[in-house]
């Protein structure tokens, strides 16, 4: 969905907010996996929907005899898989997975957080929690439980980011790394393939520069044994670390004694008003635990995290947006 008004119209005030559902239910012997659907709306004075975006970071870890692979992975969200997921042929309605959920998108514009927290549903044959809505059905047969959740989650987080402008776009994006701290299995450890993902909603003014910018992150962990198995529970809850807010612990290890959520803000401020180059171009140097960290003193006041990961998937944003 484009929302796009002309440029020399006056000025008004929306709100961004992202949405976050995460699931490692789809985790089994020899595989473990991290579906995180997230969402980025933006919302007008009436509380309404006027521009919508989504996507799932799709991440699998191939356990082979309780060893992780020796390659690097390369990680896609299934929006940047466009006909690579291969749904298309396999559609009643003959379309590719990152159409079926455009069209969700589309569908929701105009409503209100509790009209889409409303959207009807029923099981299908498959077992898939599908709309019962025609309209929404003709462009859109895929499980949409995660996307209400994630619409609507993102919709009560626009409380938080407000912008104000003559015209805007809004990009969203994911990132996703095998954590370096992941391990193969032993006879006496478990191992453990921590997929974290870095993600951002971005809206930008006509010379792409940002507006807004909202980050957030999750770090799950799945454990197996030497046979592949999941030992963890793949039925928990995985919140993202703003969910998690205090209890993310890092106020108390941290420098200037800010917990995670009020770095990354400090991160948002920072860079508003910057292009997709410029937020990359941001100094950093390397501190003693090996992390880049703001080189800039007034922005490390407030900031002392790695910021490396929030400046390529925020650039990464930016250039999504449309």
């Amino acid at each position: 969905v484009v929302y796009l008004v002309s440029f020399g119209s006056a000025e008004k005030t929306y709100n961004l907010g992202i949405g976050v559902v995460v699931s490692v239910a789809p985790s089994k012997t020899g595989v473990a996996q991290v579906d995180a659907t997230f969402a980025a709306v933006v919302l007008d004075k009436n509380d309404k929907i006027v521009d919508c975006k989504l996507d799932v970071a799709h991440n699998k870890c191939t356990i082979t005899d309780g060893m992780l692979p020796t390659e690097p992975l390369s990680f896609k969200t299934k929006g940047e898989m466009k006909e690579e997921y291969g749904m298309k042929e396999h559609s009643s309605i003959n379309k590719e997975w990152c159409e079926q959920a455009e069209a969700f998108a589309e569908f929701v514009v105009g409503m209100t957080p509790t009209e889409v927290a409303g959207i009807t549903t029923t099981v299908n044959d498959s077992g898939l929690i599908v709309a019962t809505n025609e309209t929404l059905l003709a462009g859109c047969t895929i499980e949409i439980s995660d996307f209400i959740k994630a619409v609507t989650k993102a919709c009560e987080d626009a409380k938080n980011h407000t912008f104000t402008t003559s015209e805007y776009k809004v990009g969203i994006a994911a990132n996703t790394t095998l954590d370096p701290s992941s391990s193969s299995a032993t006879e006496e450890t478990d191992g453990s393939a921590k997929m974290y993902t870095n993600f951002s909603a971005t809206a930008v003014d006509k010379d792409r520069r940002v507006l807004v910018a909202i980050i957030d992150v999750i770090q799950p962990k799945i454990t197996f044994n030497t046979a592949g198995e999941i030992t963890s529970d793949t039925t928990a809850e995985v919140l993202t670390n703003r969910e998690r807010g205090d209890d993310y612990g890092m106020k108390d290890a941290s420098s200037i004694k800010k917990e995670w959520y009020e770095q990354v803000v400090a991160f948002e401020n920072y860079i508003k008003g910057k292009t997709a180059t410029e937020v990359l171009s941001i100094t950093t140097t390397v501190n003693d635990a090996g992390n880049k960290v703001p080189a800039n003193e007034t922005f490390a006041a407030s900031c002392t995290i790695s910021i490396s990961e929030f400046q390529a998937v925020v650039a990464k944003a930016i250039g999504n947006a449309k």
